[in-house]
């Protein structure tokens, strides 16, 4: 039911020309079924901007209306109100003096909260106006995540706090895991972090705290939480272990496992991995979100790069090795290149450690030391499947290596991953495991080498200095490019990109196409380094030129580029 204040604000916004009689009309029947405060529902409609309508408001209330982002909120102010009753009436307090609370609310006629406020608290509360947005940020970022449903446990005295550690018997652990405010607390965490695009969850427990951080960008990042949530560790880790289907009981040794969550219209894997440690027992969670599955086209490559991927991908046989560091992307360009040449025409096979991301149409299997199930084994009944294209999750042997190459040379295309530092150094690991330098020679097809550089946020990216221009231009000596009249970009900081200047990543690439004149260089069991002299003079772009290739194009920093790769100029 529509209330007289709704309809008394939305006339307003018509009278100012913020919003039309119509827009207001939809509005007040999208508010009718949602609930909520109607200026809210007109900016979720996108019929006008928070500032805008806010901005009228203030105007016409002569109430103040406030930036709680741009506001510095005094600690001790928070402790007067509690968290739950913050959240509950979607307030914030601002500021404080004598018997008198300034309070920031998105309803500047609520009357009925204010006096709720005045009653509990005992004080005289004034108004100011926000934005429902930026309270609920700021609510997250003074009070925690979770800190409402953390302050109904403490306040629920039949609730016993755990202030060992440990809950007493398995029974009180699947009480507690089962209790909805553990529910909910752990949901809220799980939530903020996909909101935030982050890739994994920690949670540590140290002697005085748990810690909590959220991976966003590759970069590790603490994520405020009350205090109280040390007392419910056990509880929370529990919970976490019945939604992956492990075993609460056991808290001695490492477990993994996996589930499910649904967000809007995605639904995400998280892989979670339990490691017991002198304090409790960590969590990490990996969060696998279908959208990180890419195109070829958004990887980050550069045209003529992307031609020679294509063409390779699409040969009947040999092998293609993606190469660098753990958390450089691997996975997800090996991904992109089996989603460009999957069809009904073709059988793909997989054998992965785990399996990150499914695909229709592939045939996934995921490897089990335990049972003698490795990747090396896993191959060998893959080949009595008649497929023509395989992918190795990983070479880290020579029996899985030789199996691979062996694959590849009897009409197999092969798809794998080594760790090495760029792509020449590919030949070099794998003439280490004993392969035969001719079975190398005659199998490799390309070697790819990539590491993933964060992207200038684009909320705050202003043109750099001249000093830091005149370190960029030195760096870039040798660059077969115009850079005199280039400008180079940085990130100033910023609330989105959580003021570090960059948001978002891409990857950085080095495609060593094997020719003839580097497949003769392999059968001389010539050295890395003069295998990358070779595919250099042939055209190659290594790493370090493919980011500063993006530095030029305005995507990433300097910094960037220097931070993720050795930056040494070919000997």
């Amino acid at each position: 039911m529509l209330s007289k204040d709704d309809i008394r604000i939305g006339q307003m916004l018509v009278d100012s020309g913020t919003v039309t009689p119509e827009q207001l009309a939809a509005g007040l029947k999208e508010q009718e079924k949602s609930g909520d405060f109607i200026c809210a529902t007109l900016v979720k409609m996108g019929f006008a901007s928070e500032e805008k309508i806010f901005a009228v408001l203030s105007a016409q209330l002569s109430i103040p209306y406030v930036r709680l982002k741009d506001k510095d909120i005094d600690p001790a102010l928070i402790q007067k109100v509690p968290a739950k009753f913050a959240s509950h009436y979607k307030i914030m307090p601002i500021e404080s003096g004598g018997n008198t609370l300034i309070v920031a609310m998105s309803d500047p006629l609520d009357v009925r909260t204010l006096d709720d406020i005045s009653l509990f608290l005992e004080v005289e509360v004034k108004s100011v106006l926000a934005s429902e947005n930026e309270i609920k940020d700021a609510i997250r970022k003074y009070y925690g995540v979770g800190a409402e449903t953390l302050d109904r446990i403490v306040s629920n005295k039949s609730y016993q706090r755990q202030d060992g550690g440990e809950a007493e018997n398995i029974q009180d652990l699947e009480t507690m895991a089962q209790d909805a405010s553990i529910v909910k607390l752990v949901n809220q965490v799980m939530s903020e972090a996909i909101k935030g695009r982050a890739t994994d969850i920690h949670l540590e427990p140290f002697q005085d705290e748990l810690r909590t951080r959220f991976r966003i960008d590759g970069a590790l990042y603490t994520v405020h939480m009350p205090e109280t949530i040390k007392y419910f560790h056990p509880a929370i880790v529990s919970r976490i272990k019945i939604m992956a289907h492990l075993n609460i009981a056991e808290r001695r040794l490492p477990q993994d496992g996996r589930l499910k969550v649904k967000v809007g219209s995605d639904e995400l894997d998280l892989r979670v991995s339990i490691l017991p440690n002198a304090f409790g027992e960590a969590v990490h969670i990996r969060i696998l979100n279908p959208r990180s599955f890419l195109e070829m086209e958004m990887l980050g490559m550069q045209p003529d790069d992307l031609k020679i991927v294509e063409e390779v991908v699409k040969k009947p046989h040999g092998i293609i090795f993606v190469t660098g560091p753990t958390g450089s992307g691997k996975s997800t360009t090996l991904y992109a290149s089996l989603g460009r040449i999957n069809s009904p025409e073709v059988k793909i096979i997989t054998v992965e450690d785990p399996i990150e991301y499914q695909m229709r149409g592939v045939n996934q299997m995921q490897v089990n030391p335990k049972i003698g199930f490795t990747f090396a084994s896993g191959l060998r009944h893959i080949l009595r499947h008649d497929p023509d294209i395989i992918m190795v999750g990983e070479v880290r042997d020579f029996e899985t290596a030789e199996i691979s190459i062996r694959a590849s040379l009897t009409g197999h295309l092969v798809f794998s991953t080594l760790h090495t530092n760029d792509a020449a150094g590919a030949v070099t690991r794998l003439l280490d495991m004993g392969i035969e330098s001719f079975l190398v020679s005659s199998s490799l097809e390309c070697l790819i080498a990539q590491r993933l550089v964060r992207l200038i946020c684009p909320h705050c990216r202003i043109p750099v200095s001249e000093d830091t221009k005149k370190i960029i231009m030195e760096q870039m000596k040798g660059l077969q490019a115009d850079i005199q009249q280039a400008r180079f970009f940085e990130g100033k900081g910023c609330e989105s990109c959580r003021f570090t200047g960059y948001s978002g990543r891409t990857g950085i690439y080095e495609i060593l196409r094997v020719t003839e004149s580097v497949r003769k260089l392999i059968l001389e069991r010539a050295s890395s380094q003069q295998i990358k002299k070779r595919a250099v003079f042939e055209g190659m772009r290594t790493l370090r030129a493919d980011g500063l290739q993006k530095v030029l194009h305005g995507i990433t920093t300097i910094t960037e580029v220097m931070r993720v790769t050795q930056m040494e100029e070919l000997a």
